[in-house]
């Protein structure tokens, strides 16, 4: 079961609309979906809210601090609400993916995501769900950091929508903690 959902993203205007923060970008659409509003909550280093879905109720989290930060806000929830790390989900950019494309695992290493790598040192354990989403690889010649930190272009971005309402499609489970099942059909969905 699935009690808390973390979005990895930058905070900063600046940020918004970039492939870096895709995980910002799942959330804030499925807070949207539930017409709730983010609140800032100091003591979590973060922006924090919960949404009710079919199988109950989960917790949101957007850290307000920057990506290789992230696991700073998350150990603080996950220690103030005594979670397991197997009660997490990390929703977070895919460079190993093509866009669009959308993958829900358990466990793993951080592959150089320096969000990840914050969160498997605040949380000692990487034991935590993790929604992968394709955001592609830059082209020859153009360094990684520039390309997750731009915005994706106007096809791409419609492919990540559609990532976002499919993954959104499997919420319900997800927090259910039915993650073979979504799995499932998610990790065999082209």
């Amino acid at each position: 079961m699935i009690k808390l959902i973390v979005g990895l993203g930058n905070p900063g205007r600046q940020y918004e609309k970039t492939r870096h923060n895709a995980g910002f970008l799942f959330l804030d659409r499925l807070a949207s979906e539930s017409n709730c509003g983010w609140v800032r909550e100091s003591k979590f280093d973060g922006f924090l809210l919960e949404i009710g879905c079919a199988s109950g109720r989960v917790m949101l989290l957007k850290p307000d601090t920057f990506m290789n930060r992230s696991g700073q806000a998350v150990g603080k929830v996950v220690r103030y609400y005594k979670l397991l790390p197997e009660e997490v989900l990390v929703v977070h950019d895919e460079l190993d993916f093509d866009v669009g494309v959308v993958r829900l695992k358990k466990n793993g290493g951080h592959a150089g995501h320096n969000g990840l790598r914050d969160i498997i040192a605040h949380l000692g354990s990487k034991e935590f769900y993790r929604l992968r989403v394709g955001i592609g690889r830059p082209s020859a010649g153009k360094a990684v950091v520039d390309f997750v930190l731009s915005a994706p272009s106007k096809s791409e971005w419609e492919l990540m929508l559609s990532a976002f309402d499919l993954a959104g499609s499997y919420v319900g489970q997800i927090v259910a903690g039915d993650m073979s099942v979504v799995m499932n059909k998610l990790n065999s969905d082209k």
